[in-house]
């Protein structure tokens, strides 16, 4: 796929990309620039990250007396 800058810079994600993502408007992204690419990362809301971790085990990891 393919889209173009407009004279004010501005670029249009294409809709296939935007509903497999999942992409609302004026949802942030991050910019990322590497090696002359761009790289764009959608944020996802505190709302959207609840319940990520549910049935994660969190024994096992550290013992008490290794905390600061």
């Amino acid at each position: 796929m393919q889209t173009t800058i407009s004279s004010k810079y501005q670029v249009v994600i294409p809709k296939p990309v935007r509903e497999r993502l999942n992409l609302k408007p004026k949802q942030k992204l991050t910019v990322i620039e590497k090696d002359r690419m761009l790289i764009l990362i959608p944020q996802a809301s505190l709302d959207d990250l609840r319940g990520i971790a549910a049935g994660a085990k969190t024994d096992g990891y550290r013992d008490k007396k290794d905390r600061f």
